[in-house]
């Protein structure tokens, strides 16, 4: 990367000194228009779309006076924030505490285990949500519930499109269970579920096996976020495929938001290995840095040698929830292997984040006691060794595969639609569609899930 400009450090002076030198042992809770100071350089110095908004540029005020004005017009620097965005950017976030967004990108939020989705019928209106996975050692697993059940109520109030949102923040809250007939028709059910959210680290790791079928040692591996803290579970994951001779496999993204590029780009080398110091991708910068080559390379960020398969083809499955980091896993193999992609289209996230502090160089290690805000701006677009990315519309499955909601199967068992589709394509046989999978998107649509209001959700990331 080149260095921030002269022009736009020298300019940040005469906000940022005031607010830094405070000794180390003093709190200095900045002002309001200090951090809309912080929100303006922060853009000004990585935001992706800083070409769009001539504010940005870095000689558009002529003195400090004129600046101050300009931020002096918004009332909070989330309002500053959100009118120096631009209209393409989907994804990025302002908080007013780091440190929560720090734990959500290590996997740390406050859980009750049940990972759902939501979905509007279209036909009535009504609203449920369906159970995806549940997660080890919380209350959803102590309580029994399971992979496919079907709730509509919370606390008693039914579920709508305008109050799920609201109705499923409580730490404790109980779903009322549903169920769907033969002909789409949901029908409560005098059944309830109390959960309690706590404290929980998810291990993105799900589940991984092998399934031995008709030659084949097909490796399946259910993974739920790129969390770098968790790179080295990932790659014991793939020496134990490694170990037991895994030929073929099904890499299980369907519920996978995203996460560290870094952990993208290494689990990319787990799959392959072959293309070590070759290009994985590109991460292209507003005009203030230069592009950085992403590369194969054969270790972990602790140093870890990757355990890599040499595949020359793996089965991804996706679904509308697939999102960021999984999508630069896909785009980046493309030019290199088959990625024979089964489900559905995933969300269209191509854009990369980091963490800009409140701090005087923008870092995390020289915050001072009081700053508590960041920024998750997007600063990077991802693009592959072909020159392709802006996918905006996603990227749509070679196969089209959709979930049964009144029968989601068993992860990881070889019956269950998705992973069944990704077996046939293996061992051959092909994927005709069964009667019931037929356009249930004509009658539901998904209007959320479990993981949306994290400050973690669809994050990209680069670390500082």
């Amino acid at each position: 990367m080149k260095k921030t400009s002269l022009l736009i450090l020298l300019s940040g002076i005469f906000l940022f000194t005031s607010c830094f030198d405070d000794q180390d042992d003093v709190i200095h809770i900045p002002s309001n228009q200090d951090l809309k100071s912080f929100v303006y350089f922060g853009l000004q110095e990585f935001y992706l779309y800083k070409s769009e908004d001539e504010v940005l540029a870095d000689d558009h005020f002529s003195n400090s006076e004129d600046l101050n004005d300009y931020l002096a017009g918004f009332n909070s620097p989330e309002d500053l924030f959100s009118a120096l965005l631009s209209d393409q950017d989907r994804f990025s976030v302002i908080v007013p505490d780091f440190h929560k967004l720090e734990d959500q990108l290590n996997g740390i939020t406050l859980n009750n285990g049940m990972e759902f989705g939501l979905v509007k019928m279209q036909s009535s209106g009504a609203v449920f949500g369906y159970v995806r996975y549940v997660l080890p050692n919380t209350s959803a697993e102590s309580q029994g519930v399971k992979r496919g059940m079907l709730f509509n109520r919370i606390d008693g109030t039914p579920l709508n499109e305008s109050n799920y949102s609201e109705l499923l923040k409580p730490a404790v809250y109980s779903i009322g269970l549903a169920e769907l007939d033969a002909q789409n028709q949901l029908h409560e059910l005098d059944e309830s579920i109390s959960l309690t959210k706590t404290d929980y680290t998810e291990d993105p790791v799900f589940m991984h096996k092998v399934l031995d079928i008709q030659g084949h040692h097909i490796g399946y591996l259910m993974y739920n976020g790129f969390y770098a803290s968790f790179d080295g579970e990932l790659n014991s994951v793939f020496s134990d495929f490694k170990s037991q001779g895994v030929t073929d496999l099904v890499l299980d993204l369907r519920y996978n938001p995203g996460g560290s590029i870094e952990s993208s780009k290494d689990l990319a080398s787990m799959i392959t290995g072959q293309f070590d110091g070759q290009l994985f991708a590109t991460e292209v910068f507003n005009d203030n840095f230069d592009d950085v080559p992403l590369l194969f390379d054969h270790s972990i960020n602790n140093g870890a040698s990757i355990n890599s398969l040499h595949l020359n083809t793996v089965y991804v499955l996706t679904t509308q929830s697939t999102a960021s980091a999984s999508e630069l896993l896909i785009n980046g193999l493309n030019p290199y292997i088959d990625v024979v992609q089964i489900g559905e289209t995933t969300v269209g996230k191509f854009q990369g984040s980091r963490t800009v502090y409140d701090s005087p160089d923008f870092s995390r290690s020289a915050v001072q006691p009081g700053h508590t805000y960041a920024m998750q701006p997007l600063i990077l677009k991802t693009v592959n060794a072909d020159g392709f990315t802006d996918f905006v519309d996603g990227l749509p499955p070679n196969i089209e595969k959709h979930e049964n909601f009144r029968n989601l199967g068993q992860l990881g068992e070889p019956d269950e639609q998705l992973l069944q589709a990704a077996i046939q394509e293996i061992v051959g046989g092909g994927t005709a569609k069964t009667e019931s999978e037929a356009s249930p998107e004509e009658d539901f649509r998904q209007i959320g899930e479990s993981k949306m209001n994290r400050l973690s959700f669809r994050r990209m990331y680069v670390q500082d």
